[in-house]
C-alpha cells in the first residue's frame, strides 16, 4: 500500500479522504492512530506550547531566546520541507528545554499545557479519534513528555509515541535522544506504530489512521483506512465535550502564546512589572477611601454591584462585625472587597508569603488548620469587626465553585455573601506550583485588569445556624447563591484536590518554627 500511497502522491493526487468522510458509527472495537499538531489540534505549529515550557521553566529570558531562534526554525522548515527532516524541531527543542529541570517541565505539561491543548481540539479528527474505543495511539514529533498527559488524561490515549529527550542529571541538554529514534517525523511514526501494534491480540494494523500533511503518509498507508484533516479553519471543539473537564491549571500566562503574543509578553514584562510595583505602591499606601479611586487613575478597574453594608459604627451598638463570604478568585480578593466598601476589612487566610503581608493595606490573619483554634480566632475578629472570608480555601480559575467550608457558619449569623470575579488580560495573578509572593505582581502587571465586587444580601434569619439550619446546609447555600449569582458551577472539589492535580501535594504549608 506504501507504494500506492507514494505512486498517487507523484500525481499530485491525494491519497486520502478528508476525515469528514470518516463514518464514525460502529467503530467500538476498532483502534485508530492519530497525529498532535494539525490533526487532533487544529494548529499545525507547536511553537505555543514550547513557549509555554519555556516561560514556565525558565521565564522571560528563555522564552526571549525561543522567540530568537524560532526564525531559524522557520527558515529550516521552509528550506528542507521533507517529511523525514527534523532540524526545526530539534532547533524549537534547543530553545525551550536546554538547562531546564525535566521535573519542571513535567510540571508545566501536567498543569499548564492541558488547558491550552484542550481548547485547540479539532472537532472532525476528534469524533473519528473518539470513536474507536480499543485502542488508541498518538503519534508525535513533540517531546512525548510534554504531551502525553493531556493526551492520556482528557483525550483518552492508550499509548503515546514521541521525541524523547536527552537529559543528563535531571536537567534536559537541549537536545532529542537519538537512541530512541531522534525525532518522531516522517518513517519514524511508522516503525513507532509498527512496534505498538507488534504485540497487539486484535491484529497487526489500526483500523483508522489520522494525518494532515506529507509527513504522515508513511503510518497512515500502515493503517486498514486512513483520513486526511484538512487545512480549512474549523471552529475548537467546545471543551465540554471531552471527556474530562479541565477545572484545575497553572501557569502564569492567560493566552495562547503565538509568536506574536510571546513577542508582547516579553516586551511589556518590564514595562508592566514597573507599572504593578506603582499599582501595589499606591494600594499599600493610600489612605483606604481613596484607593478605590487611586486604582481607577491607575488602569484597574473595580466595578460594585449589589449594596454594601454600612460601617460598624452605623449598625446598632453592640452588634458584632459583618462576616463576609467571598468566591475566592485570587488572594487579593479581600483587598477589592475593602476597596469597594471604602474601608479597610481583615481577612483571614490559610497560606500568604511574608511578602504578601507586608505589602497588604489591610490585616491579614493566618488560619491554623485546627478548628478548634481557627473557630476562637474568628469570634475574636468578628468582636472586633467586620472580617472577609474565603470557604472555598483556594482558588480556581475556571467558572466552578469549589466546596464551601461550613466552620464560617457555625460561629455568626450576621453574614453576607459576596460574589469576586476578575478578568485579566495576559497574566494570572495565582499559581499552585510557583512563589505566591509573586501573586499580586502578575495581576496588577495585566495591562489593564478588573475586580467585579457584587455584593449579595445579608442571609435571612430562618436560613442561618441560628434559625435552625446546620452550617453544611448555609455553607451549601451560600455556594449555590454565588455560582447562580456568577453563572458559575458548583463541586463538591476541595483544596487538597486542587493541589493533588497541579502539584502533587495536599497543599499544606507546615508551620514553620
Amino acid at each position: 500500500m506504501e507504494a500506492a500511497v507514494e505512486a498517487v502522491v507523484a500525481a499530485g493526487v491525494e491519497p486520502f479522504p478528508t476525515v469528514d468522510k470518516c463514518d464514525a458509527s460502529g467503530r467500538a472495537s476498532h483502534a485508530v492512530a492519530a497525529d498532535l499538531d494539525g490533526t487532533l489540534l487544529r494548529s499545525r505549529s507547536a511553537f505555543p506550547y514550547y513557549a509555554l515550557v519555556a516561560f514556565e521553566a525558565g521565564g522571560v529570558p528563555r522564552l526571549l531566546l525561543l522567540l530568537l531562534l524560532y526564525p531559524v526554525a522557520a527558515a529550516l522548515r521552509f528550506l528542507a520541507p521533507s517529511s523525514e527532516s527534523s532540524c526545526a524541531e530539534r532547533v524549537l527543542v534547543f530553545a525551550a528545554t536546554a538547562g531546564a529541570r525535566v521535573r519542571d517541565i513535567e510540571s508545566a505539561a501536567r498543569a499548564v499545557l492541558p488547558r491550552f491543548y484542550a481548547a485547540d481540539v479539532h472537532p472532525g479528527a476528534w469524533r473519528a479519534f473518539s470513536a474507536c474505543a480499543r485502542r488508541r495511539v498518538v503519534l508525535t514529533s513533540t517531546p512525548r513528555v510534554m504531551a502525553e498527559p493531556f493526551l492520556r488524561e482528557c483525550l483518552g490515549a492508550d499509548d503515546v509515541a514521541g521525541t524523547e529527550l536527552a537529559t543528563w542529571r535531571g536537567r534536559a541538554t537541549g537536545f532529542v535522544d537519538a537512541r530512541k529514534g531522534g525525532v518522531l517525523v516522517g518513517r519514524r511514526k511508522a516503525e513507532a506504530l509498527r512496534e505498538i501494534f507488534a504485540g497487539d491480540d486484535g491484529g497487526d494494523k489500526p483500523d483508522v489512521g489520522l494525518g494532515d500533511s506529507r509527513s504522515d503518509y508513511a503510518f497512515m498507508s500502515m493503517c486498514k483506512e486512513a483520513y486526511i484533516v484538512p487545512r480549512a479553519p474549523v471552529d475548537p471543539l467546545p471543551m465540554d465535550q471531552l471527556p474530562r473537564p479541565i477545572i484545575f491549571h497553572d501557569g502564569r500566562l492567560v493566552r495562547r502564546p503565538t509568536p506574536l503574543a510571546a513577542l508582547l509578553v516579553v516586551l511589556w514584562f518590564p514595562v508592566g512589572f514597573a507599572l504593578a510595583c506603582l499599582r501595589i505602591a499606591a494600594g499599600a499606601l493610600l489612605p483606604m477611601p481613596l484607593v478605590y479611586y487611586a486604582f481607577w487613575a491607575l488602569g484597574v478597574r473595580v466595578l460594585v454591584r449589589g449594596a454594601p453594608p454600612p460601617p460598624r459604627a452605623e449598625r446598632a451598638t453592640g452588634r458584632r462585625g459583618v462576616l463576609f463570604a467571598c468566591s475566592h478568585r485570587t488572594l487579593l480578593d479581600p483587598i477589592f472587597l475593602s476597596a469597594a466598601l471604602g474601608r479597610p476589612v481583615a481577612a483571614v487566610t490559610y497560606s500568604l508569603s511574608r511578602l504578601s503581608e507586608f505589602l497588604s493595606p489591610i490585616r491579614t490573619v493566618r488560619l491554623t488548620r485546627d478548628r478548634r483554634s481557627d473557630a476562637a480566632m474568628i469570634r475574636e475578629l468578628l468582636a472586633e469587626g467586620d472580617l472577609a472570608i474565603c470557604p472555598e480555601g483556594t482558588t480556581c480559575r475556571e467558572p466552578f465553585l469549589l466546596r464551601f467550608s461550613a466552620l464560617f457558619a457555625e460561629l455568626t449569623d450576621e453574614v453576607v455573601p459576596v460574589a469576586m470575579e476578575n478578568r485579566m488580560g495576559m497574566f494570572h495573578g495565582t499559581t499552585a506550583r510557583g512563589w505566591k509572593g509573586m501573586d499580586p505582581f502578575y495581576f496588577f502587571m495585566n495591562p489593564s485588569p478588573a475586580y467585579v465586587v457584587t455584593f449579595l444580601s445579608k442571609l435571612p434569619a430562618e436560613l442561618t445556624c441560628g434559625g435552625g439550619k446546620t452550617s453544611h446546609e448555609v455553607a451549601n447555600y451560600i455556594q449555590r447563591l454565588i455560582a447562580a449569582t456568577l453563572s458559575y458551577e458548583c463541586t463538591s472539589l476541595t483544596r487538597k484536590d486542587k493541589y493533588r492535580a497541579l502539584a502533587g501535594n495536599d497543599g499544606v504549608v507546615a508551620p514553620k518554627s
